[in-house]
This record gives C-alpha cells, structure tokens and sequence, in this order.
C-alpha cells in the first residue's frame, strides 16, 4: 500500500472529511434508513430467521444477505456516522431500537424469506412513529 497525503490523495480521488456529515439523531438515522429503503421499493430483500428464538450472543451476529440492514449498511452517511456492519446487534445499537422493534422490521415471521423494500421501510417509519394506540391509551389513562 502506497501511503500518500491528504492533499496528495485529493488530486487523484475526491476526499471528503468525516466532519462534513453532521451528527444525527436516533431519529434522523432512523429516518434515513426509510428512505434509503424508498428509493428502490420494489427491491426483494431477505429477512433473518427467528431472530426471537435465538441466544443473545447468537442474534447479535445473525445476518441475512440482502436484508435491510444491508441496504442501511450499503449507505456511506450512515458508515461515517457509526455503522459497522449489518448484523443484528450492530443495527440495534446504532439505530438505537429494542430486540422487539428490530424483530418486527427485519424477522421472517412477519414476511416470510423475503419482503420488498417499501414493506421494510414502512416498518421502519412505524418505528418512528411508535404505536399510536399506545399513546393514544396513555393520554387517556393521564387524565
């Protein structure tokens, strides 16, 4: 491996620093991952396999080729702003969802092997929203 220079590297290659991405919130990421997922809708994209069954230690490492998490992991913002890889544990973490959450965008119990790209992405925006019900419940319980 050759090594060179910022400045060398930027008159044969375009360079742009981390810094130009600014930081993004849970929700911003979140958002993001939506969107990505829009752009193709019709993409075919595997689910994981009983993600609820496994081990803990198990789940962190399940992946699945071609799975939404890849396609939130194809995407170079979300890299520079965290993203490791796309695997199970990696997704919750960075995207700051509980087992429960993450089960129901990605796991094969709720779409079968595959789904398309738009399905995901609405899971992924109902996961922004939260459950309205839920909310809904609470103001009345407040009262």
């Amino acid at each position: 491996m050759k090594h060179q220079t910022l400045d060398q590297l930027q008159t044969i290659a375009e360079v742009e620093p981390l810094a130009t991405y600014p930081i993004m919130t849970r929700q911003q990421r979140i958002e993001r991952w939506a969107e990505l997922l829009e752009q193709h809708p019709t993409r075919c994209l595997g689910a994981l396999r009983g993600t609820e069954h496994l081990y803990a230690e198990a789940r962190e490492h399940a992946r699945s080729e071609g799975s939404p998490l890849t396609v939130a992991f194809e995407d170079l913002v979300l890299r520079a702003m965290g993203l490791k890889d796309d695997t199970y544990g990696e997704a919750k973490r960075f995207f700051e969802l509980s087992d429960w959450q993450l089960h129901r965008i990605v796991c094969h119990c709720h779409v079968g092997a595959t789904m398309q790209a738009s399905w995901a992405a609405a899971r992924v925006r109902r996961t922004i929203a939260g459950n309205r019900f839920l909310t809904w419940l609470r103001k009345k319980i407040v009262r």
